[in-house]
């Protein structure tokens, strides 16, 4: 399987190389700065003490390669591009530059942050609290599926920051719920994924509501070349940090494939590896909401415990069932591409793609999730005939060797 590439492959690592080069050489030093400056402890990056203090309670101790280089020039109020691997600290790389900056003197809305998702945007909202703990700090996250008139009310009693997805802050902002006067920073995270997902519209009109002398710092795993046109647009001589696409390993996390040659053996072979996955938590990861619901009722129906999470569902259903398998009271979760990057559980070794994605981006934030800071996980691909050429393109994408799945998986965990 990891052979000669299949007839017709439709992912073209090289032209998607050539195509980023060309855009970087394009651009080259009219449009980017480089930042080689590596700053190896929090101590040294001249940040208050109170935000120190919240660094070092929340559990940091030594900033990761993202934070190293990436906190510093945000700091200063440049404007940035910033690369790195899904679980590798670019949520705090962002949050310490923001909390640094504020004014916390003047309750209004100093810096916007805008996520793909809800469970992001909520997950961010809490790292900025914890990490902001000591200084006082307001957050808000502003998302869909709650109550229009809650979030009016808490804006209008004043918030340093708002967390949100791009439909409800334009909402707020459209009906001057959320006043952009003072508006100094402008963060994009997970932003390939924004601009891939449709929201490229309402980014830009968000922008354009907002203070002309605003800072923007892009947040993603992967460039796209759309993801840097884009950017292009609304920065000014952004500070670049792009880890190469061969650094964005998957470091600490093994990765195998099973050969289930059908679809239709895929139920059978996840039920043959369910004790195992019991054994720690891990995460399913389907292509489809109604696949969600399909193999939940399935793996239940032979009496395996499982929980499940996708888009349809409201927000307050999903919030219980991420608590609870936060909280350890369940244990596997079957999901969708829609939730891989707002799943933040320490605890996750596993990741079992049911379906690979269709994407070879995707791969990384589903996979990604498992061996966070280190950590080491293991990631079981099914592959059907079908599935091949996408295997391979994944394994050319990362620059990977995805191996048969060995019968000891127990061991690896």
């Amino acid at each position: 399987m990891a052979g000669s590439a299949p007839e017709g492959s439709q992912f073209d690592v090289r032209q998607y190389d050539d195509k980023m080069n060309e855009l970087l050489q394009a651009e080259g030093q009219d449009f980017f700065t480089e930042s080689n400056e590596v700053y190896d402890s929090f101590d040294s990056m001249g940040l208050q003490e109170n935000l120190l203090r919240g660094i070092y309670a929340y559990g940091f101790e030594k900033p990761s390669a993202i934070q190293q280089r990436g906190i510093v020039p945000f700091c200063k109020g440049l404007d940035v591009i910033q690369q790195a691997q899904s679980g590798t600290g670019k949520t705090a790389t962002f949050c310490s530059g923001i909390l640094q900056q504020l004014d916390y003197g003047l309750v209004e809305c100093q810096a916007l942050v805008l996520a793909p998702t809800r469970e992001l945007a909520q997950q961010i909202e809490k790292v900025m609290r914890a990490l902001g703990d000591y200084l006082g700090v307001k957050v808000h996250a502003c998302v869909g599926g709650t109550s229009v008139r809650e979030d009016q009310r808490i804006l209008s009693s004043g918030v340093h920051v708002v967390v949100g997805t791009p439909g409800r802050v334009f909402d707020m902002l459209r009906r001057q719920s959320l006043r952009p006067d003072y508006i100094k920073m402008f963060v994009l995270d997970e932003a390939d994924e924004m601009l891939s997902r449709g929201f490229k519209d309402q980014i830009y009109d968000i922008f354009q509501l907002l203070p002309s002398r605003v800072q923007v710092g892009v947040f993603s795993a992967t460039m796209p070349p759309e993801a840097l046109e884009i950017t292009r647009k609304f920065m000014n001589k952004p500070v670049r940090i792009l880890v190469k696409r061969d650094e964005l390993t998957l470091e600490g996390i093994k990765q195998f494939y099973v050969n289930v040659e059908k679809e239709e053996w895929k139920l059978e072979t996840l039920c043959d590896l369910y004790e195992t996955l019991a054994i720690t938590q891990s995460v399913i990861f389907v292509n489809t909401r109604r696949k969600v619901d399909w193999l939940t009722d399935k793996m239940r129906s032979r009496d395996h415990t499982v929980s499940a999470t996708h888009g349809d569902m409201d927000q307050n259903t999903r919030d219980i069932i991420m608590r609870e398998f936060r909280s350890g009271s369940s244990r596997v979760l079957i999901t969708t591409d829609l939730l891989a990057r707002g799943i933040d559980v320490q605890q996750v070794s596993l990741v079992i793609n049911f379906d690979l994605p269709t994407q070879p981006e995707n791969y990384l934030h589903r996979i990604g999730r498992s061996g966070r800071f280190g950590r080491k996980g293991v990631a079981i691909n099914f592959v059907t005939r079908d599935d091949e050429r996408m295997l391979f393109d994944i394994q050319k994408f990362y620059n990977v060797v995805v191996e048969e799945l060995p019968s000891n998986v127990a061991d690896l965990l």
